[in-house]
């Protein structure tokens, strides 16, 4: 298999961990017999610097040309006075994408269990998936307007865009648990009327599936009291980036998550949930599990790979078995060396499994 993958290293830590999603597709390449044509592009902060704005027009082409698009992190506090913002770059790529579905995997490894901040007992066993909303909402809404004494936010969805992103999350149901948490905010908001009379009208189509509706403040509590409950959640934009934030406390680390992205058709974005984390860049801190499982996901979702992404996954599940993690996790490892042992291990179970 020949692919072209853009990535986009961004900004703070991005290049670290871009580094090791390169490490480890080139693992894949040579086990596996695939080419996988690794174009690097400005983007975020970086691209600011270089070229005045933070999702240049070459960049912009060379994602809509690509077979899927890898991205590190964006932004830091060297640009927060800047007249651009390397999160202007990122919701415009999203929106230049189409990318509508934003799935974000939860699960927290029976050898990892242990690393999260609540009870084991809790979070062993949690598997679940946000299936967030990410071109609409209040992010992309307008009028935006502000003044020195008033700010306005506008929050609006149509019927077509909560249809198409509750349809997605129905079909992924019917792959998993065949259970579908909508969370909105209806005793309050009337955007989130509509979504739940429309999620309604969808899981009619969907009888063998179950629909749950909560609210986002009921919701919050139940993923730290009893996370085990859910199977696939569905949330508009600014309550899924909220809850997804909060859904990595039960891994421990936000460098734990991965995320995909998807469209009706063209490229599909693949990045960690983490921000660019710029205290600690360069320092070799950054945990590069969530760009590995990114990377995973890549494999799995947009070039059929199965077995590849399941080969990533594995090796990150025994390094973290055996004891090995980075520091936010509480470990000694550095970004480098987690990913030697993350390659190593692939190349050992590999070449086991082929019975070499």
């Amino acid at each position: 298999m020949e692919k072209r993958v853009v990535c986009l290293a961004g900004d703070g830590i991005g290049p670290e961990v871009m580094q090791s999603a390169k490490r480890v597709l080139q693992v894949v390449e040579r086990l596996y017999q695939h080419k996988f044509h690794l174009q690097d592009e400005l983007f975020g902060g970086a691209a600011i610097d270089e070229a005045g704005q933070p999702f240049p027009a070459r960049t912009l082409a060379a994602c809509l040309a690509s077979d899927a698009v890898l991205l590190g992190a964006v932004g830091g506090p060297r640009w927060d006075q800047a007249a651009e913002r390397p999160e202007k770059g990122l919701l415009a790529l999203r929106k230049a994408l189409n990318v509508f579905a934003n799935v974000r995997p939860v699960q927290v490894d029976e050898a990892a269990a242990h690393l999260s901040p609540l009870r084991e007992e809790i979070v062993k066993g949690v598997n679940f998936v946000v299936v967030r909303e990410l071109t609409g909402g209040i992010y992309f809404s307008f009028p935006k307007e502000r003044t020195a004494e008033q700010a306005t936010d506008t929050l609006t969805y149509t019927r077509r865009e909560i249809e198409r992103i509750v349809e997605y999350a129905f079909r992924l149901a019917q792959s998993r648990g065949r259970k579908v948490t909508s969370i909105d905010k209806a005793n309050v908001l009337e955007s989130s009327k509509l979504w739940r009379e429309v999620a309604i009208e969808v899981s009619a189509r969907y009888p063998d599936v179950e629909l749950e509706h909560l609210l986002v403040d009921a919701a919050a509590m139940e993923l730290i009291r009893r996370p085990s409950r859910f199977d696939v959640i569905v949330t508009e934009n600014l309550f899924g980036d909220i809850l997804s934030d909060e859904a990595s406390v039960l891994t421990g680390s936000l460098g734990m998550l991965p995320s995909s992205s998807h469209s009706e058709s063209g490229p599909a974005l693949y990045e960690p949930i983490h921000g660019s984390a710029p205290d600690i860049a360069g320092q070799g801190k950054a945990n590069p599990v969530a760009m590995l499982r990114s990377v995973a996901m890549m494999l799995e979702q947009s070039f059929g790979l199965e077995a590849e992404a399941q080969a990533v996954e594995n090796a990150i599940a025994a390094v973290l078995k055996a004891g090995h993690s980075t520091a936010d996790l509480g470990g000694t490892e550095t970004t480098v060396s987690f990913t030697d042992r993350v390659v190593q291990t692939m190349e050992e179970q590999v070449l086991v499994g082929r019975g070499r």
